[in-house]
């Protein structure tokens, strides 16, 4: 642990918020926790260290230091045992402390995995410091604040870091259909997801909700260190959606996609701790100013149903299917990844001798039949690459297609296929 508590002579004129954040996002994303995988120890690490963090805070935990324990059915008929992790802040309103504003950001993370890389097994770890390490540390920081200043909230303010939100928003599911007993007052719900590179922007997205957008542009006109961006088009599928289910007004506050998304590549050292600083502040304005505010009404509008539901025509978003495709009977993308993906995947060796790595997005659709169709490269590395990338999803045996409303449609999945080398030894 003392890597994360003695700071480098550059750290010194760090503000004390930083230091904290540098602190909090170095142990979520350690190698101890082994990325945090849905119902792994190092998620039980994570619950534990959230839970101590909430309370010495000043925050009011819901459940006690593990957190919130649920079951999971897997396809192998297994249950896997995650955790959800909740704190509050009472509000200080007779008429409105018993309606809640929900700030949420997701605990889980991919975990370790093992991969075939030139017929070699090779361990990997996805730490998980943007994803979403960053949003967790921020979170504390407002659970502080918040606590702090809790005279300024009318209506009382939950704080939930989700276990399993890998898995179908599983976590948020739980909170709000099994676990809370008031979810029915819950009045809006604001995201925390992938907030550490603030160079590359600052995004609200809100699924085009009127009242959540004027919220937005009302704190643009006062001063503020840092202004999002409203955007009409999800930056990423999340907790959100589960919230947005249960016609709960939800805005989702990140950076947006980065590079290092969803590879052992995404540690601490990628994290802008100077940006976040300003956008916890923004955030606590924001989150206050809900607090406060009018209820936010839920925008049922078809227009906004269908900025939410984004895709292609007549293609749905694989994780709209009320069944989502399955391959070799699962329905984690995941396990395209490593049974097949990166069984077949071949480095080449043109590639490999010019000391080229990096990796490829690649965008597919699964048709009613369960074929892979128009496979192509949204953003790649270099062309050796992406031909690999294309070829090896182009050869995929069919899958099960998707759903929805029991009937078979095409679906659009994005996966990252990741070409790296490895030094000798």
């Amino acid at each position: 642990m003392a890597q994360y508590k003695t700071p480098a002579y550059s750290e010194l004129s760090d503000s004390d918020m930083v230091r904290e954040m540098k602190a909090d996002a170095g142990y979520l994303a350690s190698a101890a926790l082994e990325g945090r995988a849905a119902g792994s120890e190092g998620e039980l690490d994570a619950a534990r260290y959230l839970s101590e963090r909430l309370a010495t805070a000043g925050a009011d935990l819901l459940y006690g230091p593990d957190g919130d324990v649920f079951g999971l059915r897997q396809e192998s008929g297994d249950t896997l045992q995650s955790r959800n992790v909740a704190a509050f802040v009472a509000g200080c309103d007779p008429r409105l402390k018993e309606n809640y504003i929900v700030v949420c950001a997701r605990m889980d993370n991919l975990g370790e995995t093992s991969l075939n890389v030139n017929g070699e097994q090779v361990r990997k770890t996805f730490f998980g410091a943007n994803g979403n390490a960053s949003g967790m540390s921020m979170m504390l920081q407002l659970a502080g604040r918040l606590a702090t200043n809790r005279v300024l909230l009318k209506r009382s303010v939950i704080l939930l870091a989700p276990g399993a939100s890998l898995k179908d928003g599983a976590g948020s599911w739980y909170f709000l259909h099994r676990s809370f007993p008031a979810a029915d007052r819950i009045d809006a719900m604001v995201e925390l997801n992938m907030l550490g590179t603030g160079s590359a922007g600052f995004y609200a997205y809100t699924a085009s909700n009127a009242d959540l957008n004027r919220t937005v542009t009302d704190l643009s006109n006062t001063l503020q260190p840092v202004q999002p961006r409203i955007v009409p088009a999800e930056p990423c599928p999340s907790d959100h959606r589960i919230f947005y289910d249960a016609r709960i007004p939800s805005v989702m506050f990140t950076t947006g996609m980065y590079p290092e998304y969803n590879t052992e590549r995404d540690t601490p050292s990628i994290l802008q701790y100077d940006w976040m600083e300003r956008e916890v502040e923004y955030i606590y304005n924001y989150v206050v100013a809900l607090a406060g505010g009018a209820k936010p009404e839920f925008d049922p509008s078809e227009a906004a149903r269908e900025l939410y539901l984004e895709g292609s025509p007549g293609v749905i978003p694989y994780y709209d299917c009320d069944v989502k495709p399955s391959f070799l009977g699962s329905s984690d993308p995941a396990i395209f990844m490593q049974k097949w993906v990166y069984v077949y995947l071949r480095y080449p060796q043109e590639a490999v001798r010019q000391g080229i790595q990096g990796r490829v997005l690649v965008d597919f659709v699964i048709d009613e039949k369960g074929r892979v169709t128009d496979v192509r490269a949204v953003r790649s590395s270099h062309p050796l690459l992406e031909e690999e990338a294309l070829r090896v999803i182009k050869a995929s045996p069919d899958w099960k297609p998707g759903r929805v409303r029991g009937k078979k449609v095409k679906s659009q999945i994005s996966l990252n296929v990741e070409f790296r080398l490895e030094k000798k030894k």
